[in-house]
């Protein structure tokens, strides 16, 4: 790790699945919690996991954007799927990226580079279970494993 700490959280759940789950330092934020099979309200490991994703890799577009002299227009979406496995759950994401107002080589270009830097995504990509990769259009296929 490196000497030069740049932020640091600490999080807490205390109840498990249904509950809430909080920044205890270094923020004020509480989520309810709930199963995600059960349709109870509240959030999920699958949705903080993607929306963490999805939030680091489009600030670390939009910094590579403005590095370039661009206006900011990249968007990032996230799917999420949860599945058996042996023991116990996988996750597998699918993330999309649109970088519109720029040509599909400098639009790749800026991806690359993003994930290079995303703490998220070299977090995550190197479980084999994440695909991120650019599209003109979003497409999510809910049947897929």
């Amino acid at each position: 790790m490196s000497d030069k700490v740049l932020y640091h959280t600490v999080v807490e759940n205390c109840d498990g699945i249904h509950g809430v789950a909080k920044v205890i330092s270094g923020g004020d934020l509480q989520v309810t919690t709930a199963n995600p099979v059960a349709n109870d309200p509240g959030t999920n490991p699958e949705q903080l996991v993607g929306l963490a994703l999805a939030t680091c890799l489009n600030a670390t577009i939009e910094a590579e954007e403005k590095r370039r002299g661009l206006q900011h227009a990249s968007v990032v979406r996230v799917g999420i799927k949860m599945g058996f496995d042996n023991p116990g759950f996988q996750f597998w994401l699918d993330c999309q990226v649109k970088i519109p107002e720029v040509d599909r080589q400098t639009a790749q270009a800026i991806l690359d580079k993003a994930e290079t830097r995303c703490p998220v995504d070299k977090l995550l990509k190197g479980s084999g279970n994440l695909k991120v990769h650019l599209v003109d259009e979003f497409n999510f296929d809910e049947k897929e494993a």
